[in-house]
C-alpha cells in the first residue's frame, strides 16, 4: 500500500552543507519537477549532473544555477538507451570520481485517453518511463552498487488506465531491489509540475531528505507527496487593463 510520508528537508541554517560532497545526477533537470529539484539539490551543497536531451536548455539551466552559488553541469544523453546512460554515467565518474545518487523523472504524461492512445505513444511511455529506469537501475547495480536512486512517478492527477502498469511496474522494481542490494525509492507527486519553485517545493523537499546522509536506511519505499493545488489566475488579473 503506497503511503504518505512527511519528509521534511533539514533546518534552513544547515542547509548549505547537509549534501556538501556529493554529486547528484538529475534526468530531465532542464524542465518540469527535474529543473526544481536540481535547484534544490544544489542549494543544499551538492554537485549537481544536469541530465536531458536538449543542449541549450541543459547549458542555460546549468549556467543560471552556478549564478546562484551552485556547482551544476550539463550532460546530454537520452537516458531511454542505455549506452547514453552508460556514456553519461562514464563521464560524471571521469569529471568527479563518484556518483552518489540519482534522481530520475519517470514521470512522462500521455495526451490522449486511453482507448485512443496509439502503439507509439505508448511505446514513448514505456520508454521514458520504464526502460529507461530499468536501464539505470541494471547499470547502477552492475557498476555503482552504492549509488542510491530516487524515481519521480507517474504523477497522482494522472488519469488513464495506461497510467496504472507503469505505476504498478515501477512499485515492482522499487519494492524488491532490496534483493539486489539496491537503495531505490518512488515518489509520487500529486500533480503535474507547476513551473513555480515555491509550489513545486514539498517534491524537492522529498527528494532533499531521502538524500541526507543520515536517510541511508531508506529504501523500498512508494510515496504520496502531496502537492498545493495551483492557484487560479483570472483573466483580468493576468492581463490588468
Amino acid at each position: 500500500m503506497t503511503q504518505q510520508f512527511n519528509l521534511r528537508p533539514p533546518r534552513q541554517g544547515h542547509l548549505s552543507e547537509v549534501l556538501a560532497g556529493q554529486v547528484i545526477a538529475v534526468t530531465g533537470a532542464d524542465q518540469g519537477y527535474g529543473r526544481t529539484i536540481s535547484a534544490a539539490l544544489a542549494s543544499a551543497g551538492a554537485s549537481v549532473v544536469l541530465i536531458g536531451a536538449n543542449s541549450d536548455t541543459l547549458a542555460t539551466a546549468a549556467s543560471h544555477l552556478e549564478h546562484t552559488g551552485g556547482h551544476a553541469i550539463p550532460i546530454k544523453a537520452d537516458v531511454g538507451v542505455p549506452l547514453d546512460w552508460l556514456s553519461a554515467q562514464n563521464r560524471i565518474l571521469e569529471i568527479f570520481g563518484a556518483l552518489h545518487g540519482i534522481v530520475h523523472l519517470a514521470d512522462k504524461r500521455s495526451h490522449s485517453e486511453f482507448t485512443s492512445l496509439s502503439e507509439n505513444e505508448w511505446m514513448d511511455l514505456f520508454n521514458c518511463n520504464l526502460k529507461s529506469t530499468v536501464g539505470i537501475t541494471q547499470i547502477v547495480r552492475r557498476r555503482l552498487p552504492g549509488t542510491w536512486l530516487t524515481i519521480i512517478g507517474p504523477h497522482l492527477d494522472e488519469r488513464g488506465l495506461q497510467v496504472n502498469p507503469q505505476r504498478g511496474a515501477l512499485r515492482g522494481l522499487v519494492e524488491q531491489a532490496h534483493t539486489e542490494d539496491l537503495r531505490l525509492n518512488l515518489l509520487l507527486p500529486g500533480r503535474a509540475s507547476s513551473g513555480d519553485d515555491t509550489l513545486d517545493a514539498p517534491l524537492a523537499n522529498a527528494v532533499l531528505a531521502l538524500a541526507a546522509p543520515g536517510m541511508k536506511h531508506l529504501r523500498g519505499n512508494v510515496m504520496d507527496v502531496p502537492m498545493p493545488a495551483i492557484p487560479n489566475i483570472r483573466a483580468l488579473d493576468a492581463y490588468p487593463l
